[in-house]
């Protein structure tokens, strides 16, 4: 395997007409991580000793760096330099059981939190008033935040509930569903389709992922027993974070 400092020569990948220079090393850098030259928990060389290698000034290396601090692939420990973080492992979900986030997380044994970005009542978009079957004079409860998992930015969430179903946005502290089950209003089936796409530099800078990183974007459609529809959910799931599992059977 190469080392290090030959894995950054320029001649191999600097360019004049590959975009600035800092993006083309942290590019270089992020390929050396997925690739296992720079491994798990060890060490970046230095600032000085990386301009260096790269024949680029300390200013665009350390810029580099910071683009990966952000994007979680790197962590500074102070006094002690740069280092490679180590992945942290998916999280599978299955498609059988209609659960909430939190449930999800719970059952993995991993704390929860929520920033919000949206909680209350409001007008219906046209889309809402159609999925939820509202009046047209309706108002809706809508929540939107960014779902957290022992820190980590998981998923941006947003859903909207007519307001008979969730008179109170602000009752919604951690688990929707956990308020929905006591008042009895907890929907029991889903629809749900899956798509990929490309994030937006918003969603990105929420969940903690550079522009256009992979993204999982998921819309659901839930059902009380009697068939009345109860939520209507946008979500946007990193795509480095999970992986969705569905059981698939022999057709009779």
């Amino acid at each position: 395997m190469l080392s290090v400092a030959e894995f950054l020569q320029p001649d191999a990948w600097l360019s004049e007409n590959a975009g600035p220079r800092y993006v083309q090393l942290c590019r270089r850098l992020e390929d050396g991580i997925n690739d296992g030259v720079l491994a798990p928990n060890s060490s970046l060389p230095p600032e000085r000793e990386l301009a260096d290698m790269t024949e680029l000034s300390r200013v665009t290396v350390r810029k580099a760096i910071q683009e990966l601090v952000q994007k979680g692939l790197i962590e500074q420990r102070q006094g002690s330099g740069s280092f490679i973080r180590e992945a942290a492992p998916k999280v599978e979900q299955s498609l059988s059981f209609l659960t909430s986030f939190s449930e999800d997380m719970k059952r993995r044994g991993m704390e929860t939190t929520s920033k919000w970005l949206e909680r209350g009542i409001f007008l219906p978009s046209a889309e809402e008033t159609s999925i939820l079957e509202l009046q047209p004079d309706a108002s809706v409860a809508r929540i939107s935040r960014l779902r957290e998992a022992d820190g980590r930015p998981m998923a941006l969430e947003r859903a909207a509930l007519p307001l008979d179903i969730l008179p109170n946005p602000l009752q919604v502290i951690t688990s929707l569903y956990e308020v929905l089950d006591l008042t009895g209003q907890r929907p029991v089936r889903a629809l749900q389709k899956i798509s990929a796409v490309n994030l937006s530099a918003e969603d990105a800078e929420l969940l903690g992922v550079a522009e256009g990183d992979a993204g999982l974007n998921i819309q659901r459609i839930s059902y009380q027993e009697n068939g009345r529809v109860a939520e209507f959910t946008k979500s946007l799931y990193r795509g480095d974070a999970y992986d969705f599992v569905a059981e698939l059977r022999l057709s009779e």
